[in-house]
């Protein structure tokens, strides 16, 4: 039985904290902070000058603080924040894709081992077992050290690593450029919103540690929980990527309309994981749900479990933020602890007319599942993968189809080459706005200023013509914003031809830019006709 407790508590992935009170160590004095300055200079630069913390003096409610002392360098353990080589996107894609091996962490980390009993379980009804783990895990797969309180929430590590994973894949599908590995690609400076970061920093940490061209903004209203916050973030050496900011409940969760964000209004996402429950009773009954009692299930403080009106106020709170932020914003995201929560969330969003939104699963186990929703006012649409990863009875719940075979051919390779030369044939024949086609992978990107494979845009385009050859064309017409209408993007798409190892070639279109959804059903029923006697 007590074999089965356990089982069923690492299925569930639950939070835990401990109850009590915590401490920190003494910081460290300046000329120590100093000196490790010095010493890890070879670590990450920040992503942008205005994410540096600036004096406290300049920036209200801004925490900052000297290093804490700890393990110095060529010490046992030095954290750098910074992901070896071999730590590479793949590892990370594969990190936790099945249960940690218990017999492992202890072999590795002798911190963790007197937490295993003789089989090497963990009981996970000790909460100081629980915190071992989410240190050692932090400790080797990530290189990372942590602090953590004994009275607020211990972080899962698998649930938060695929927030992550999901977080970065909704950048990179979103993106003309997502066949580049993003955690490679550090060209690209990327801003993060971690609304709420608790007392672990647990998303700043692990963003940073994954890409390094990532830097966050975190915010909490809990003082006790910045304090170890800032801890953990001097811990690792990312005070120069990650600023913290006081809040109070009354403010906006987004701070970009305020001086505490002073010379950054514009960010690529926002993430939040929020108070799930609407009241302590609210949490009880979920736990006792469950299959172990309601107090070792999660005894995190009321601040980090409890809001009034729960995640879906949260996250209604979100939405009502992002209509007067809009793209100042690229993604806003939530995670999503109930499917009913889940399902309010998108007809709010369907309500106030927003369609480019993304949802998807996260699987904790075998059992548990967290969801995770986001929404922009952009045009770069979500992968199909990352935006629709919602399967079954949810299907209601997924916004537009984003992929779409053109054609299959079946066990002929022959036919791949007259398969590319029609492609590029039909496409380049098209009054496009661009078009970029790669022999080597082949597939192309176009942006098309509208439907200018129909008969009516031609027809159109015929009239403009004449009128302009008569001189009756006015100038200047347009939307009004000083850009006419017909060389604004209002569709991009990518074309793909793949070829199975059984021979198949297959052409597929891709959603990749725009709101029009009849549009890239149009283009794809255009280019069906063109293939169709193939």
């Amino acid at each position: 039985m007590e074999t089965n407790k356990r089982k069923a508590a690492v299925e569930e992935g639950y939070e835990h904290s401990l109850a009590g009170e915590g401490g920190l160590t003494s910081p460290g004095r300046e000329r120590e902070a100093k000196r490790q300055k010095q010493t890890n200079n070879d670590g990450p630069q920040p992503a942008q000058e205005a994410t540096k913390p600036t004096p406290e003096s300049d920036r209200p409610h801004t925490i900052r603080s000297a290093p804490p002392s700890g393990p110095g360098p060529g010490q046992a353990v030095v954290a750098t924040g910074r992901a070896p080589r071999k730590w590479t996107d793949e590892y990370f894609r594969n990190l936790y894709t099945k249960d940690p091996s218990f017999k492992y962490l202890g072999q590795k980390d002798p911190d963790f081992a007197p937490f295993l009993d003789s089989k090497n379980q963990l009981d996970f009804n000790d909460p100081a077992a629980v915190m071992q783990l989410t240190k050692t895990l932090l400790k080797i797969d990530y290189g990372l050290r942590i602090d953590l309180p004994r009275d607020r929430l211990c972080p899962p590590v698998p649930n938060r690593h695929n927030y992550i994973l999901w977080l970065s894949s909704l950048l990179s599908s979103s993106s003309y450029h997502h066949h580049t590995s993003s955690t490679q690609n550090t060209s690209h400076p990327v801003i993060g919103l971690d609304i709420g970061t608790g007392a672990s920093a647990i998303y700043p940490l692990l963003g940073c540690v994954q890409h390094p061209s990532w830097s966050f903004i975190a915010t909490d209203i809990d003082a006790h929980s910045l304090s170890f916050a800032q801890r953990n973030i001097h811990l690792n050496n990312l005070q120069d990527r990650v600023t913290l900011v006081r809040r109070t409940p009354d403010q906006p969760l987004i701070p970009l309309l305020d001086s505490t964000t002073r010379g950054i209004d514009r960010i690529d996402f926002a993430m939040c994981n929020p108070p799930f429950y609407s009241s302590p009773s609210d949490l009880l009954s979920s736990a006792a749900k469950k299959s172990r009692p309601p107090l070792t299930a999660c005894t995190g403080a009321p601040v980090e479990m409890v809001c009034a009106g729960g995640e879906v106020a949260h996250m209604f709170r979100m939405i009502d933020e992002s209509l007067v932020l809009r793209e100042k914003v690229t993604w806003y995201t939530s995670m999503v602890g109930k499917v009913t929560s889940l399902e309010t969330v998108v007809e709010r969003l369907r309500r106030e007319n927003i369609h480019n939104y993304a949802v998807t699963e996260l699987v904790q186990g075998k059992q548990t599942k967290r969801w995770t929703v986001g929404w922009s006012f952009g045009g770069m649409r979500a992968g199909e993968v990352e935006g629709r990863g919602v399967g079954g009875v949810w299907k209601k719940l997924l916004p537009p189809v984003v992929r779409m075979e053109v054609g299959v051919w079946k066990d002929n390779r022959e036919k791949v080459g007259k398969v590319v030369e029609r492609v590029k044939q039909t496409v380049e024949g098209l009054e496009l706005m661009s078009w970029e086609w790669s022999g080597e992978r082949m597939r192309g990107v176009g942006r098309s200023r509208g439907n200018v494979w129909s008969r009516a845009w031609r027809r159109k385009r015929e009239r403009e013509m004449k009128a302009a050859a008569e001189g009756k064309k006015k100038d200047g017409d347009g939307d009004g914003s000083g850009v006419k209408e017909e060389e604004q993007c209002k569709l991009g798409f990518e074309v793909v031809i793949e070829v199975g190892k059984d021979g198949d070639t297959k052409v597929v279109l891709l959603w990749r830019e725009g709101h029009d959804q009849g549009m890239f059903e149009s283009l794809w029923g255009y280019l069906q006709g063109k293939l169709k006697d193939m």
